[in-house]
């Protein structure tokens, strides 16, 4: 016995108004605060948003004739999650999506960002066995204006599973904290971490409280089983590694 055809019903959100004479379409300002893309991701984090709120987040505001939530559906709806990150003209897109050009523009510069860490990444030391694999990999921190210390968090076969930020200190200071750098870690499963910072006085020498600090994150992470593999200095020519008993 045949099947019926399938039938996608349409999902938007709508209020019924009839009082109002009509459908009325669900807006941001309809939405609670905790159901407002924005609110959910400070909230929440962006893996609990949509594609949907996402794009509305990149895009901001909607035109008087859509609301941006309105506007991102329809989107993602003719142009698919995955496609629409892939256009790379503008002025296609606005007319093939029938949006501001402004917008069109936003969304192609964005797609352009996930395209560049992508190929970055694809491109780079995925595998991490030493100092100098460290600083290769990193070679945006060497000439950063501040100090940032960052984390590669390693998988059994030195593969880097996480790449994550720190934190940003001023000119010549760093702060940082055994709970900060070990949560992502752990989050990701990583059974070791490797620690790098820069310094932009272009001295590549640890400081005593770089080997405090390092002396610290060490006991704290065989406690919680991700092991301290280095903490690598990055200057713009040249790399070290912190003074300390890995």
């Amino acid at each position: 016995m045949q099947k019926n055809s399938y039938i996608i019903p349409d999902t938007a959100l709508f209020l019924n108004r009839s009082l109002c004479g009509g459908d009325y379409p669900l807006l941001i300002k309809d939405l609670p605060p905790e159901g407002k893309p924005r609110e959910k991701l400070l909230a929440q984090g962006p893996e609990a948003l949509s594609s949907r709120e996402l794009l509305a987040i990149v895009l901001q505001v909607g035109t008087v004739k859509e609301d941006v939530i309105q506007m991102s559906e329809r989107i993602i709806r003719g142009y698919g999650e995955n496609n629409v990150l892939t256009e790379r003209d503008a002025e296609k897109l606005a007319e093939e999506a029938n949006i501001p050009l402004t917008k069109a523009m936003q969304i192609v510069a964005l797609g352009e960002l996930g395209r560049r860490t992508y190929n970055k990444r694809a491109s780079g030391f995925k595998t991490i066995r030493n100092a100098r694999d460290v600083y290769e990999y990193l070679v945006d921190m060497r000439t950063l204006p501040k100090e940032y210390l960052r984390a590669l968090f390693l998988n059994a076969h030195n593969r880097v599973i996480r790449d994550e930020i720190i934190s940003i200190g001023t000119v010549n200071s760093n702060i940082v904290h055994p709970r900060e750098v070990f949560r992502s870690g752990i989050e990701s499963n990583a059974v070791a971490v490797i620690l790098a910072h820069n310094h932009p006085s272009g001295e590549a020498i640890s400081s005593a409280e770089d080997e405090t600090v390092t002396t610290q994150l060490i006991h704290a992470g065989k406690i919680l089983g991700i092991r301290v593999l280095d903490h690598v200095i990055i200057t713009k020519s040249d790399f070290t590694s912190v003074k300390a008993n890995y």
